[in-house]
């Protein structure tokens, strides 16, 4: 609180300057605890586990080190708020990671047999390639003959820009599937055997007697051929083998085997033999086929040469 003197100029009570002066600490003392704090520092640095301070130190622990315990866990669930927060975000991702690798694994393990398949087809056609020394396009089956067309073919997804012509022979790595009826650009229609107006000249493999072989209009893989050889008196032998006897000119290689026989059948009328053949094909599980083209011919596709490498 303030007075004015004479000379009308505000004067301050001497006795506030004196309680001010008396709340500042000296500067004596301010050095002294600078120094014995360096002191302290210095000892416990270089005491190192034997420091003196440290049985302060360590009562001081026992002292405070309840309280801090305490106190950390009461606010322990306020501070994990936002841990849990992205803890639950991480789990989130993880589990939608793990989802998609099971289902990447799951679809793996469902195509594993369908993969097996058809790599032991691609290794099927190599083989044959070797065995009958002619190079083959692959090609696989796309589309099935309507039943309404009364023909057994199929589409494969071959067609002239992969070196593919009519009246070429279609074989799988089983045996012989059909010929090539026509062709576009990137597709060919195969007549199957097993189509009932397909003729195959077949030989009997023990007598090398010759015969024609007939579908008969069967996609099941209980499907046959009818086989009817030209010498009437010879009689074909059951389990006997039966392969093309075509040429290289015509519709059918030589060489190709068809089946092999399961039944004959005498007719003391027409003093003839017929004889059933079941084919190698299973034609209601046709795939990956190959189609028989001169070697180095030119191809929008790897040719697979008649020593089984790849062109």
């Amino acid at each position: 609180m303030g007075a004015f003197g004479n000379d009308g100029r505000e004067r301050r009570w001497t006795g506030l300057d004196r309680l001010e002066s008396r709340n500042r600490a000296p500067r004596s003392l301010l050095v002294a605890l600078v120094l014995a704090s360096v002191t302290v520092i210095t000892l416990d640095v270089s005491g190192g586990g034997s420091s003196p301070v440290e049985p302060v130190r360590r009562a001081v622990g026992e002292a405070f080190g309840p309280a801090e315990t305490a106190a950390d866990a009461a606010v322990r669930p306020f501070t994990a708020v936002p841990q849990w927060f992205r803890s639950k975000g991480d789990l989130a991702d993880q589990v939608r990671d793990l989802e998609a690798s099971n289902a990447e694994l799951r679809g793996k393990v469902e195509l594993a047999g369908f993969d097996r398949n058809r790599l032991e087809q691609y290794d099927g056609l190599t083989t044959a390639a070797a065995d009958l020394g002619s190079a083959l396009v692959p090609a696989r089956v796309v589309a099935v003959g309507s039943r309404q067309s009364q023909s057994f073919t199929v589409t494969i997804d071959a067609g002239s820009d992969a070196g593919v012509g009519p009246d070429m022979t279609v074989v799988n790595n089983d045996g012989l599937v059909g010929r090539v009826l026509r062709v576009t650009r990137s597709t060919a229609t195969v007549l199957l055997i097993v189509d009932p107006d397909s003729t195959v000249g077949g030989r009997v493999g023990s007598s090398m007697k010759i015969g024609f072989v007939t579908g008969s209009g069967s996609l099941t893989s209980d499907a046959s051929l009818d086989l009817r050889l030209v010498d009437d008196s010879s009689v074909p032998a059951h389990d006997d083998t039966v392969v093309t006897w075509g040429s290289s000119t015509g519709p059918y290689a030589p060489g190709v085997p068809i089946g092999t026989i399961t039944e004959v059948y005498s007719s003391l009328r027409e003093a003839s033999q017929r004889a059933v053949v079941k084919p190698f094909v299973d034609f209601s599980a046709l795939d990956l086929v190959g189609v028989m083209v001169p070697s180095g011919s030119q191809s929008d596709r790897a040719v697979i040469e008649a020593d089984g490498s790849l062109r």
